[in-house]
């Protein structure tokens, strides 16, 4: 079924770039991303990795676009294609913020690296930290969680790098190749993020304009 032409043309103008870093790019999905987004959706390892509930919801979609679109449209989470450092780099993986809470202020992030080339670069790392920087800039975020799998050490190491700490663990929350695994919870609070940015030579910072 070919898209309206309206929805083209929104998802085009909703493609531009919302934070750049020296490793990784992030903006908003556009239509010629499904194309990578139904390879992630299908593959086997980061099924197993991430269990991601976006990909899983991709997977299931009668159209990739009007998902794309409801996606962009929900205002519990913001979701983000990692790109090359360029103008039409190409897509590494997804950044998100979801189960946004703007009244209570916390939301949980979401980062994953699906080309395997780019992975233990830094990307992820860096993904998550212009992810988080967004969320406290333009949703006024107090505190951003994530839970990861106890086994998934490149994602454990990467939000330790960005400073969250390990604040609990959910035991055998966690279901994937059949077996049952332990959940393990972060989280990072503004000041600690605001003091981390403060730190660097360039701290990255969003507006609406």
């Amino acid at each position: 079924m070919t898209p309206p032409t309206e929805l083209v043309e929104q998802a085009g103008a909703e493609s531009r770039v919302v934070a750049r870093g020296e490793r990784v790019w992030l903006r908003f999905p556009k239509p010629s991303d499904c194309w990578a987004l139904r390879h992630w959706a299908n593959d086997p390892f980061l099924e197993r990795m991430a269990g991601s509930e976006f990909l899983r919801a991709y997977r299931r979609a009668a159209s990739p676009l009007c998902f794309l679109e409801a996606c962009r449209a929900d205002p519990t989470q913001a979701a983000f294609i990692v790109t090359a450092p360029e103008e039409q780099g190409a897509p590494l993986g997804l950044v998100r913020l979801f189960n946004i809470h703007r009244r209570e202020g916390y939301a949980f992030l979401e980062t994953i690296i699906a080309v395997r080339g780019d992975l233990g670069k830094g990307c992820g790392i860096e993904a998550g930290k212009l992810m988080c920087a967004w969320g406290l800039d333009i949703l006024t975020l107090e505190r951003i969680e994530a839970k990861v799998y106890d086994y998934n050490a490149p994602s454990i190491n990467a939000l330790k790098r960005n400073g969250f700490q390990q604040e609990g663990v959910l035991r055998q929350a966690g279901y994937q190749a059949g077996r049952r695994c332990d959940v393990i919870v972060f989280g990072i609070l503004r000041e600690e993020l605001e003091a981390r940015r403060q730190q660097e030579p360039h701290p990255e910072r969003f507006s609406f304009a």
